[in-house]
């Protein structure tokens, strides 16, 4: 293509080392004003919110760049690197690094601009490299969209734009997926959500025979004993069907983990079986109301009674909670502490419940929290009066180790959730597309207008961009590195991704996306929550500030 830049891919690895030199004196600048005595100020960095923040959406789009770079370099590596990917990598290169010097949108109301971080013109003119002004010029000019959107009519139904760059296991595990979303969810989630109905039982009992529930669990627990990863490839293709359905293994995955890494040899060889293989379905108990994402502030009590524990509290925002088997459960068993040190877990057991009685269990009652999307599992507030939980179901066995326990968790839970977040913003662009490409406006199908082609061209180029970067995270975990500044980037950018994909969806609908029988009114909903859970957009730009500021103090 006449668009592409000679030598386009050295350029891109220059421009991400000005990038890092941009980002590092922004940390540096940025040190001085929340760590003036070499230790990171609580009571600063709180104030001066909106600069930390700016600093975690810098760094987020520099690795972001830096994972788009590889992901070519692997492709070209491959001999598989065609026009289609360098043109991706050229818009996103031209879009970010546009971006890093002139603005990121952290929110529709909130720019993360240079000057936040402290930066001058004089360092913005060291960024501005010979590199970087050749892709920012040419990856933001008209013809790189218009010839992402040829590849999009093209290709209409491809399972992605342009080669995710997997291996032949992988690429199979997702075309396996992608036909079961397909075939067995898709037709019917729109109906399922309208209904506000929960996933049908055989739904979950298809998923489990094909292993979603057990997927990274060791084989001698009765799991495939796959990547992270595969979690991704998964997560994706089944959130692109239905984002419930996606979601019904995060519960599992959590579960999964807190158990291996923190259960004893005896409640690995008796849970982990039963969840690989669906028999048991799990839910996380964790929030409180009034707590958010303030884990260490929990009220819930869980009292020794002999050989069992009670509980007694309140939690809220309980997915799948009626339907489920087994709640890992965070509650207080120190009195004498008021944050996260006398906190433990519990694998608590309970019966199914039904729609007429949702929590028919002893010392346990509930209620359904209406939600706008992300249906199919229900949400609930759950309170606890004296409920039982046997003495060996306390997770390791020991008290007080719950937050660590949980906070294992987390990177998973997190690069999983960026996968969701590329499976809705992926659906979102399936139905863009399909109905641009019928929808007919003065004389023409509505996707010849460049307004309309240019919002779709730019969901693959931001689709491809969150896919590598959650890849990149994945990966970074299965090779045992810690990985929660990467997890926290992918999930903190596919969120966004998500809901841009699903407004501008909605906007190519024109009123017809406003009307609830269209899907994409459903993935416009669907989108919206995954800014908010598995920590909201704003509690993971201060994690990661908080990480990028402390490297640079030390």
């Amino acid at each position: 293509m006449d668009a592409l830049l000679p030598h386009l891919l050295d350029r891109c690895d220059a421009s991400v080392l000005a990038g890092d030199r941009l980002l590092s004196e922004a940390r540096r600048t940025l040190a001085r004003r929340l760590a003036p005595e070499g230790k990171i100020s609580r009571t600063l960095l709180n104030r001066d919110q909106r600069a930390a923040h700016a600093l975690a959406w810098f760094a987020t789009y520099v690795e972001a760049l830096r994972q788009m770079a590889r992901w070519a370099r692997r492709l070209e590596r491959d001999g598989r690197l065609r026009d289609i990917e360098l043109t991706i990598v050229q818009v996103a290169f031209g879009e970010y690094l546009a971006q890093l010097a002139g603005g990121i949108a952290m929110s529709q109301t909130e720019i993360a601009r240079p000057g936040d971080l402290g930066l001058d013109e004089s360092d913005l003119a060291t960024f501005r490299t010979a590199e970087v002004r050749e892709l920012v010029t040419a990856g933001t000019q008209s013809g790189c969209r218009a010839a992402i959107a040829e590849y999009l009519t093209a290709h209409p139904g491809a399972v992605t734009v342009g080669d995710p760059g997997l291996d032949e296991t992988m690429s199979l595990v997702r075309a396996q997926f992608h036909r079961f979303g397909e075939d067995k969810i898709a037709p019917f989630a729109h109906g399922w959500h309208l209904r506000d109905e929960l996933i049908p039982l055989e739904i979950i009992a298809q998923m489990g025979e094909l292993g979603v529930f057990g997927l990274t669990i060791p084989e001698e627990f009765g799991g495939s004993g796959l990547s992270k990863t595969a979690m991704c490839v998964v997560s994706e293709e089944l959130s692109r069907a239905y984002i419930g359905v996606g979601s019904l293994g995060t519960r599992s995955e959590i579960a999964a983990e807190l158990i291996l890494t923190g259960g004893t040899e005896e409640q690995r060889q008796h849970w982990l079986p039963l969840i690989a293989g669906g028999k048991v379905l799990p839910t996380a108990v964790f929030t409180e109301p009034n707590t958010g994402s303030d884990l260490g502030s929990l009220r819930t009590r869980a009292v020794r009674d002999g050989n069992l524990y009670r509980i007694t509290g309140n939690k809220t925002w309980i997915t799948h909670a009626a339907r489920a088997d087994l709640m890992t459960l965070l509650a207080r068993t120190d009195s004498g502490t008021d944050d996260y040190r006398g906190l433990s877990m519990f694998l608590a057991e309970k019966p199914r419940g039904s729609a007429d009685n949702p929590f028919p269990a002893p010392g346990m009652r509930g209620g359904e929290i209406g939600v706008l999307g992300y249906r199919g599992m229900k949400e609930f507030e759950i309170g606890f009066d004296g409920f039982e939980v046997p003495a060996q179901n306390l997770l390791g066995r020991e008290e007080n180790q719950g937050f660590r326990q949980l906070m294992q968790t987390f990177e998973s839970a997190r690069i999983q959730t960026a996968a969701r977040a590329v499976g809705v913003a992926q659906s979102a662009l399936d139905v863009g597309l399909a109905y641009a490409l019928e929808r007919e406006q003065g004389g023409r199908r509505i996707f010849g207008y460049p307004r309309v082609s240019d919002k779709l061209a730019m969901m693959a180029v931001e689709i491809t961009i969150a896919r590598q970067l959650a890849y990149h995270a994945a990966r970074e975990k299965d090779e045992g590195r810690r990985c929660d500044q990467e997890a926290g980037m992918a999930k903190l950018l596919a969120a966004r991704v998500a809901w841009a994909a699903a407004d501008n969806a909605v906007q190519i609908h024109g009123g017809n996306g406003f009307a609830l029988e269209y899907p994409v009114s459903r993935i416009l909903c669907d989108a919206r929550i995954l800014n908010i859970f598995e920590g909201a957009a704003e509690i993971q730009a201060q994690v990661i500030a908080r990480r990028l500021l402390e490297d640079g103090v030390n």
